[in-house]
């Protein structure tokens, strides 16, 4: 027999890029918000005078609550999510969130030019946030969904640009600070800057159905089941017309339609035949929610678990550390030490796995070394955070920050993409799409709890 038709290629990667770029779009929103925290906070957090020394009128802890109100969505719609699914098309939900995304940001970017009271000026960004984190969470859930249709290493991709996203962030934020321009210029510019990006994505996302690889992989409407050589066999015995089609197909004639059968040839050589969508019924049915569960409870404790903890002090602790070389140095310490140095090693960490899988799933070490991350929250207090209460500072040193900021990012990246990439490894192919949907809610969970945790571990330093 001949082997089936050879699928479409990525011509020129298109399609992994388009996918890097919608990464990069879909936490474009957190980084932007999150990376602009000296300037919200200049615009929240005002001084007077009072004899003779500057004193803040109001604290807003506006880093703990652009956290809590960037997550607390994530998790609402990923509970929604089968909700949302059923009843919304796929292309308004994702076409949809980043128009409003980009309406947002636009409202954000205006409100640079715009004077107003300080409280009014907190609820509005506070409101934005949530707004904008809840569009982002359905997009992201959206595009979880649609790069799970295709192999696997798409996922690697587009998740590499979400990793990026952080990093083109603090760039832009660096080059925002360092011109020339007044204050509220250089923010206006950094605003539009997510703007333009968003205006990408959506572009991006337009022309994925327009790409022969990604059509092939995404048409919804065709689906295949793998058959032994025996079921072939009981199939040829059906109607002559029937095994006239199969020989046919076999043989490379032009005939045949789309009753037909395609082969492909396992790695020991056994023959397949993918038949059908009538004769999906055949298959076996998916397993419950709960049975899903139990096979991968120990990678939902991991992606959980991680995301708490760096939540729990990131960007809530570890933007309010202070360098100890004061000058101009001291506009780019936050920028580069903690926000640069945080989204280049967690893009690094994410993108390790392509090469590196270590421990490997079964192994009881992996859980062991998550949970070992727990000892870089108390690293973090003890660097020096400003202004603080309680805890002395033992790591004063920038140096000391950017290495312990580092390590902290690169185990984020690392064991959360591992942990994402094991949980489908661990069920039948048929229950992957559920494994994935319950890892997305852990991650949800993780980073929600990471927020709220935020809010006591800042108070204790």
């Amino acid at each position: 027999m001949k082997g089936r038709t050879d699928a479409p290629q990525d011509w020129c990667c298109l399609v992994g890029t388009v996918f890097f770029i919608l990464g990069l779009g879909t936490l474009l929103p957190w980084n932007f918000f999150m990376t602009a925290s000296l300037y919200f906070q200049g615009r929240l957090n005002t001084t007077e005078l009072i004899n003779g020394s500057a004193v803040v009128r109001k604290e807003y802890y506006f880093n703990n609550w652009m956290t809590l109100l960037s997550q607390l969505p994530l998790l609402l719609f990923t509970l929604l999510n089968s909700f949302l699914y059923q009843r919304i098309s796929e292309a308004i939900r994702i076409a949809g969130s980043l128009v409003f995304i980009l309406l947002l940001f636009i409202l954000t970017a205006a409100l640079v030019k715009v004077p107003m009271e300080e409280d009014r000026f907190f609820s509005v960004t506070m409101a934005t946030i949530w707004f904008i984190n809840s569009f982002g969470a359905v997009l992201q859930g959206s595009l979880f969904g649609l790069v799970g249709l295709l192999p696997q290493k798409y996922s690697t991709i587009f998740m590499s640009g979400q990793g990026l996203a952080g990093t083109f962030a603090a760039i832009a934020m660096l080059i925002a600070i360092g011109s020339d321009a007044d204050s509220g210029s250089a923010a206006l510019g950094y605003f539009i800057t997510p703007c333009v990006g968003t205006l990408v994505t959506l572009f991006s996302y337009l022309l994925l159905y327009r790409l022969e690889f990604a059509r092939y992989h995404l048409n919804k409407s065709i689906k295949y089941e793998t058959c032994t050589t025996d079921e072939l066999l009981q199939v040829e015995d059906r109607s002559s017309a029937e095994v006239g089609k199969l020989n046919g197909h076999a043989n490379g004639s032009a005939g045949g339609g789309p009753a037909e059968a395609e082969f492909d040839s396992d790695i020991d050589g056994t023959k397949r035949a993918f038949l059908p969508l009538e004769q999906e019924e055949k298959g076996q049915a998916k397993a419950s929610v709960i049975e899903v569960f139990k096979k991968i409870w120990v990678m939902a404790f991991c992606v959980t678990f991680v995301f708490t903890v760096t939540l729990s002090v990131f960007p809530a602790v570890t933007a309010d550390v202070r360098t100890v070389f004061p000058g101009k140095w001291e506009r780019f310490f936050i920028s580069v030490c903690c926000f640069l140095t945080f989204n280049i090693n967690d893009w690094l960490g994410r993108t390790v796995t392509t090469f590196v899988r270590w421990p490997r799933k079964e192994s009881r070490l992996f859980p062991a070394l998550v949970v070992f991350r727990v000892a870089f929250i108390p690293l973090l207090m003890l660097c020096n955070v400003q202004s603080r209460s309680y805890l002395p500072v033992y790591f004063p040193h920038d140096a000391a920050f950017t290495v312990i900021m580092a390590l902290f990012s690169l185990s984020s990246g690392y064991f959360v993409c591992l942990s994402m990439s094991y949980a489908p490894q661990l069920v039948e192919p048929k229950d992957a799409e559920t494994a994935g949907a319950l890892m997305t809610f852990f991650l949800a969970l993780g980073l929600s709890l990471g927020a709220a945790l935020s809010f006591p571990l800042r108070a204790l330093v």
